[in-house]
């Protein structure tokens, strides 16, 4: 997604760290970076307000549910696949053949 417009910090940039945004795992200078984007470009202060509302939902519906191990190891497998720029399978993978019948 991109405005079309010029920034400083491309909307594509943005895009791909806004769940680090939206979890506070990045440097005080990229939050600034970011915000000033914000600022600056309506369709990604959509999707980060469409995002940073999804959260707050799982976190309410969810929030007090323990994460099993493997779910969370595949969730994280997978996030690191796309964050590789690799193929990410519509199946999982780690699951033996679907049952039959």
């Amino acid at each position: 997604m991109s405005c079309g417009e010029p920034h400083e910090t491309e909307c594509s940039e943005v895009l791909d760290h806004l769940y680090e945004f939206l979890d506070h795992e990045m440097p005080d200078a990229d939050c600034t970076k970011f915000e000033t984007h914000f600022g600056e470009c309506n369709p990604c202060l959509e999707k980060y307000g469409l995002e940073k509302a999804v959260k707050k939902l799982v976190q309410r519906c969810c929030g007090s549910d323990d994460v099993p191990s493997d779910l969370r190891a595949k969730v994280m497998g997978r996030i690191e696949l796309i964050r590789a720029g690799q193929a990410v399978p519509d199946t999982d993978v780690t699951a033996g053949p679907a049952p039959t019948g």
